[in-house]
């Protein structure tokens, strides 16, 4: 295989290169991957900074980041490599806390048991921006995927992120408190990174506690590590069966969460993120923006506007949110596909973080969970009801959908007008009273993702055939 073969199907999306095991991912184009990231390192840090290496469970994804550290030390660079499979928050968290050149993590995060990836984390301890993700992308066509040389000029060593990681959340959360409200808990590890951390975190935080799936499958039990409801079904069950305060889960990788309160219900992270913001300002103190992707719930702005907090609205992506936490205070930045950080933490997305955070709420105000979602709520002038539709269309379809829309977006929609069309990241209709619809092409496959959220579930139903019913019609004209 060539320095420049396969280099165009290596696809960076919003947080670093996915591809199925074998198949797309596999040891060569690891090795070009790693080589073209180390061009950017040589141009960022001296060679007298670590750089980490992590994974989490998946299948290879151990072997994987034993190549990339084969391939580093090949090049003279110091490498670190973690003793287990280790949650993207902790690895992130120790690249800033070790004065590192920056982590390379090997995870596909909540994607299916096939797939595998590569992130680079710089030493901020946040995603990397599009300048630098553009700058390895740029490296990859020269990179060469060669095996390293059998006489590296760097060196490898094994360490363990955790403490170091536990000394610094136990800073952000008051853990007294959570000891003193003694919440009955159940866990659900989707067979994780988290494991080893969040039920050691909640043991020592006197929780009653019960685990599931602490284990390493590299097939996730033949479900998706998403902590999402069709993922959630047992945890649901056993927080019904015996009455326990709250379910907590996180994803393959430990940066997003999943919360299940005492009623078993699965609250959306749209609810989540309105709860912990509500948390840290009245029950913490706690000051600064909030800020939240396109995609997100407007409860936060009714919230923000409530507390005289700024708000900002960034494109899809953490990245975009890690940004602004290293540019301003932010209070709390979040997005609805289960990712948030606070004051005061890594500008990364940390699952670990905030189920704790889920449950210091509870210890804080000695009520269910349920009954502290709906203050929130009517405290965020709610409720208002969201939606998500991925409609799998052709590729001519899709551009044809999305050049309609940029072209002559829609003036009206179920008879609301639209009084403003934004274009931050795809097509969002802000509707005049005070419903909205994002319309979001996917960079790397046939879909579009409508996300809306309006003020009654009747009208959501009608903003959601009205949306399908104009796509639909847009077929006709596709190239």
């Amino acid at each position: 295989m060539s320095a420049s073969s396969n280099s165009s199907r290596i696809i960076f999306g919003t947080d670093g290169w996915r591809g199925i095991i074998a198949d797309d991912f596999t040891f060569p184009d690891v090795r070009k991957v790693v080589r073209a990231i180390a061009s950017y390192l040589e141009t960022a840090y001296r060679k007298d900074r670590p750089v980490l290496i992590a994974y989490d469970t998946r299948f290879l994804a151990d072997q994987f980041a034993n190549t990339a550290a084969l391939v580093l030390a090949d090049l003279g660079w110091t490498v670190k490599i973690t003793d287990r499979d280790c949650p993207t928050p902790v690895i992130a968290y120790n690249a800033r806390h070790l004065n590192s050149a920056g982590a390379l993590m090997f995870t596909a995060s909540h994607n299916p048991a096939q797939y595998c990836g590569i992130k680079y984390i710089p030493d901020y301890a946040g995603p990397a921006t599009p300048e630098i993700t553009d700058t390895i992308v740029a490296n990859i066509k020269g990179a060469s995927n060669d095996l390293p040389g059998s006489s590296p000029s760097g060196s490898i060593s094994i360490f363990d992120p955790k403490p170091d990681y536990l000394k610094f959340l136990y800073t952000l959360l008051d853990i007294e408190r959570i000891k003193d409200a003694r919440l009955k808990v159940k866990y659900d590890a989707l067979y994780s990174t988290s494991r080893g951390y969040l039920d050691e975190v909640l043991q020592h935080s006197n929780a009653d506690l019960e685990s599931f799936h602490t284990w390493r499958d590299v097939l996730f039990g033949g479900g998706m590590p998403e902590p999402k409801g069709e993922q959630l079904v047992g945890l649901v069950e056993a927080v019904r069966r015996d009455q326990a305060d709250l379910g907590l889960a996180t994803d393959g990788d430990s940066d997003r969460f999943g919360i299940v309160d005492e009623q078993g219900t699965v609250l959306t992270p749209n609810t989540v993120l309105l709860v912990l913001a509500r948390h840290l300002i009245k029950n913490k103190g706690k000051s600064g923006a909030i800020v939240r992707t396109v995609a997100t719930t407007h409860l936060l702005d009714n919230l923000a506007a409530k507390y005289g907090l700024p708000i900002y609205e960034t494109p899809v992506g953490f990245k975009y949110i890690g940004e602004k936490m290293r540019e301003t205070a932010v209070l709390i930045g979040g997005e609805e596909s289960g990712g948030l950080s606070i004051i005061g933490h890594i500008p990364e997305k940390d699952g670990i973080l905030a189920d704790m955070l889920v449950a210091e709420a509870i210890a804080y105000e000695g009520k269910p969970l349920s009954q502290l979602v709906k203050e929130a709520i009517a405290e965020a002038d709610g409720p208002l009801y969201n939606n998500r539709l991925d409609l799998h269309l052709t590729e001519s379809h899709k551009v044809a959908v999305i050049d309609s829309f940029t072209r002559n977006p829609p003036t009206e929609v179920v008879g609301i007008k639209v009084k403003e069309v934004g274009r931050k990241d795809g097509i969002k209709l802000y509707l005049e009273e005070g419903s909205w619809i994002l319309l979001r092409p996917s960079g790397t496959e046939p879909l579009v993702r409508a996300y809306l959220e309006t003020n009654s579930l009747e009208k959501l139903t009608q903003i959601a055939q009205e949306m399908e019913s104009v796509i639909a019609k847009l077929e006709a004209v596709a190239v």
